[in-house]
């Protein structure tokens, strides 16, 4: 094997500088998982409708999607840096507004904005490792330690929450990325570099706002279908966001300067780790979202103890990033994803087979499984996203990857969470007790949270039969997810030894 040169390895600084980075990325992954801990504590304050609770949870992610390329484009041209401090003190105030928000519709509108702000965090974290560790295996490493940040972050996130919703409201949780934030603006001018594209040409803002609008219609549309059914409006969203984003690919094709490098595409090696990451993310974000209610409606356990019954998995995961680039020497990139996202089927596979009275064994074991498999995939399919790009399109390359991710992680609660709702919503409809309120039958079908709620209200054994039809309903529309999941994840484990990644 040939040993770079020193002028290419990374020196003590670029290693510092990559501990700044993780900060971000840890606070974003824990904007993630904090809030679905407290999605039954704001549902008791905030009282939001089935749809406004699916908007809460995933319009971040889809903010976040929906303006990644833009951000990541406009990094390379103004300075990653500029930008990862600009994103550092908007995504701050706005968490502060967030913690206080008074009503669902006031929560959804700041979570749109910590979306937004959450976009130019994203790209400038990746796209500055792309630019610092030049050799192949520093950078995998580097790459391993960014996923692991994420990893970390989701998992010290639950916990921290789960402390403070012991003992404070849930707004509090948005509170903790405050002082990480501060953290980052105070020490991201002494130790990152700055890095920017010597010939960036002009921001086409037509294909930013073309991009946006066609994400956001096209995520509404499948809200609308999975709420009411097919109707004029789903239908005339969903044509809309297709045709805007047709115009956007087409717009690309002609621009010289377009925010999405397209014959990036035609690489195996580009398109088939996208497609990977894409799946990954969609089944991981609606198997999460609806666990995360297992354990503590079905269950019965508080939201710090969810969040500690996760903690292996976490750890399982974390391992698996780290062994990625040890396992890449000797195996092929194809051979490492494949057997990470079978491996991750197999966890899915598990956890189909859930029952009410299961116990957390079921849980844990599958999530260890899963978390394995998934990490291993995922820090290969970005090291070979990031290694196709030229270094001066690093920042728009990390917002191709990051947009399958956190697209992925959005539509999985979307797509997977809005199936879940409607098995849970004819399970329990079935088996809803005679004579009740028509508003509790209303609240307990909306959701399981609702249900809850509802049979405190009854009481008796009324109340009691409710509650354990509503528990099983949620565990049935689990076990569809998961069955769902695992073919999707198996579909695109073939995919990927079809099409041979580059080494």
């Amino acid at each position: 094997m040939e040993i770079p040169s020193n002028e290419t390895r990374a020196t003590r600084r670029e290693w510092i500088g990559l501990a700044v980075l993780a900060f971000p990325c840890f606070l974003l992954s824990m904007d993630f998982t904090v809030l679905h801990l407290a999605v039954p504590a704001l549902t008791a304050d905030l009282k939001p409708s089935s749809a406004q609770l699916l908007w809460i949870v995933d319009i971040y992610g889809f903010f976040i999607a929906s303006s990644l390329i833009t951000m990541g484009t406009l990094g390379d041209r103004i300075g990653r840096r500029k930008l990862l401090l600009i994103g550092g003190a908007t995504f701050g105030a706005a968490s502060a507004v967030a913690a206080f928000s008074t009503s669902a519709s006031m929560l959804i509108v700041t979570r749109a904005l910590l979306g937004v702000a959450g976009a130019t965090l994203m790209p400038s974290t990746l796209a500055l490792i792309r630019n610092m560790f030049h050799d192949d295996d520093q950078r995998r490493i580097a790459i391993a330690i960014w996923i692991n940040s994420f990893v970390v972050g989701g998992a010290i996130g639950p916990i921290l929450g789960g402390v403070l919703l012991e003992h404070f409201w849930w707004g509090s949780v948005f509170l903790l990325n405050v002082p990480v934030m501060a953290l980052l603006l105070l020490l991201g001018p002494m130790l990152l570099p700055e890095f920017r594209d010597p010939n960036p040409g002009r921001l086409d803002l037509l294909s930013a706002a073309l991009s946006l609008v066609a994400m956001l219609s096209i995520i509404f549309a499948i809200k609308r279908f999975a709420q009411d059914g097919a109707g004029i409006v789903p239908l005339t969203t969903i044509v809309l966001g297709v045709v805007l984003g047709w115009v956007f690919v087409a717009r690309q094709r002609k621009l010289e300067h377009p925010l999405i490098d397209l014959d990036l595409f035609r690489v195996p090696a580009f398109s088939t780790s996208v497609a990977t990451q894409l799946v990954a993310t969609i089944t991981l974000g609606g198997i999460y979202f609806l666990v995360a209610q297992y354990l503590q409606l079905v269950m019965g356990l508080s939201p710090l103890h969810a969040g500690l019954a996760l903690l292996p998995a976490t750890i399982t995961g974390i391992l698996g990033t780290v062994l990625a680039p040890i396992l890449v020497r000797r195996y092929e990139h194809r051979t490492l994803i494949a057997a990470g996202m079978l491996l991750t089927a197999v966890g899915m596979g598990v956890m189909s087979r859930m029952q009410p009275t299961a116990g957390l064994t079921v849980i844990v074991v599958s999530y260890i499984v899963m978390s394995f498999g998934i990490n291993i995939a995922i820090t290969l399919t970005t090291d070979s996203i990031m290694s196709v790009a030229p270094p001066e399109r690093a920042g728009a390359a990390s917002a191709v990857s990051e947009t399958s991710a956190e697209l992925g992680m959005a539509l999985g609660i979307a797509i997977l969470g809005s199936i879940a709702t409607a098995a849970y919503r004819y399970s329990i409809g079935r088996t809803l007790p005679l004579g009740m309120p028509e508003d509790l039958r209303v609240a307990a079908k909306a959701t399981l949270g609702g249900a809850v709620a509802a049979a405190r209200q009854v009481g008796g054994t009324s109340g009691d039969f409710l509650l354990t039809s509503a528990r099983e309903a949620f565990t049935t529309s689990l076990d569809l997810v998961a069955a769902i999941s695992a073919v999707l994840v198996i579909s695109v484990s073939l995919l990927v030894l079809r099409v041979k990644p580059a080494t």
